[in-house]
């Protein structure tokens, strides 16, 4: 849809993508990997309903597959609507050989994280001008094990109320204060029945499996 309406914002972001420079291994990377833009070529090639009418005729007369126009075209996931909660999940396995084997790596993460670069640039919930998208961590999930056993424990942070969160959630109000810095709070790490005080630098060490963050800007 974005595309038809105006093919050359249809690629664009809100931040330049070609400052992050994301390090390997980190949540900047993942993410920046997951909105690369795809060229779609040979078996890949997408199906134009476009090219096909001009070199056949209306669809109707189409009587075999073979007629049908495929043509090279560009592909990019990015976000189109900034929600006031953010969870990523990180895909912890992959496939060695027929069996599925746990991927343990460490996965930097901040504190606050700018989703502007991975946004489109008719982001719908942004204020215009805002060139930022900011959102702070306020919970982790960590998984202790294997793929076929384990234990899951949690980090979350007891922090006071973010007003402008709530005027997004309950009102769609887009946030208009710059707020750069994470939301002030004390972690907690939870195994259980068992609660134990945290420092923050412990929780960005931890192996997440499943991170939140909430909307600053």
């Amino acid at each position: 849809k974005v595309s038809t309406e105006d093919p050359e914002m249809a690629f664009c972001t809100l931040a330049n993508r070609e400052d992050l420079n994301p390090e390997e291994g980190s949540i900047h990377h993942c993410l920046y990997q997951f909105t690369r833009n795809e060229k779609l070529t040979e078996t890949n090639k997408l199906l134009c309903d476009v090219c096909t009418q001009r070199h056949c005729g209306p669809k109707n007369n189409i009587k075999s597959e073979k007629k049908y126009v495929y043509t090279n075209a560009k592909k990019q996931m990015l976000i189109s609507l900034a929600p006031p909660i953010l969870t990523l999940h990180l895909k912890r396995f992959q496939h060695a050989g027929f069996n599925l084997q746990k991927v343990n790596r460490h996965i930097k993460f901040p504190e606050v994280i700018d989703l502007a670069p991975f946004c489109t640039a008719k982001c719908k919930n942004v204020a215009e001008g805002n060139t930022k998208v900011l959102y702070s961590l306020y919970g982790v999930v960590e998984h202790s094990g294997t793929m076929r056993s384990g234990h899951y424990t949690a980090y979350v942070k007891m922090r006071t109320m973010n007003n402008h969160l709530s005027d997004l959630v309950l009102r769609g109000q887009s946030p208009q204060a710059l707020e750069t810095e994470p939301v002030k709070g004390q972690w907690f790490h939870i195994s259980d029945t068992h609660v134990q005080a945290v420092s923050a630098s412990k929780v960005l060490s931890s192996q997440a499996y499943l991170l939140f963050y909430e909307r600053l800007l």
